[in-house]
């Protein structure tokens, strides 16, 4: 076993190409608060605060990346609440296989970067609704 502790995820990066649609979808759509970069950065990058010292950054490149299965996954309290905010914004969403004791669904950003938006009824139980074996 490793001897490095890690506590939790403390930021994704995703590519984007249009600084205004990225902030309108993450900001207007998501409705995530924008903070500053840091003054140190020399190139374009927009930063997002996700609950207790997390962040999402979003760096501005010339063509998007390739699309994939690849995302990050935003937790919420209420998994209805959130298709009716996408239905109300017009954000086509894609149902997904189900998980043990959760609801779940993608959207996708303006440049086609995947994001899941999960709610877990119950905590995950590994011994309970895991696989028979790891892969």
């Amino acid at each position: 076993m490793s001897g490095i502790r890690f506590t939790h995820i403390d930021h994704c990066s995703v590519l984007i190409t249009d600084l205004a649609n990225a902030r309108a979808f993450y900001v207007g759509v998501l409705g995530l608060m924008e903070i500053p970069k840091p003054k140190t950065f020399d190139f374009v990058a927009l930063w997002f605060q996700l609950g207790d010292r997390q962040t999402l950054h979003l760096l501005q490149k010339p063509e998007a990346d390739t699309r994939s299965p690849r995302h990050f996954a935003l937790r919420v309290p209420d998994i209805e609440q959130a298709r009716d905010h996408f239905r109300t914004h017009g954000v086509v969403m894609q149902e997904t296989g189900p998980i043990p004791h959760c609801d779940r669904f993608f959207v996708s950003d303006p440049d086609g970067n995947r994001i899941e938006v999960i709610q877990w009824l119950e905590p995950y139980d590994s011994i309970a609704s895991g696989a028979a074996k790891l892969d």
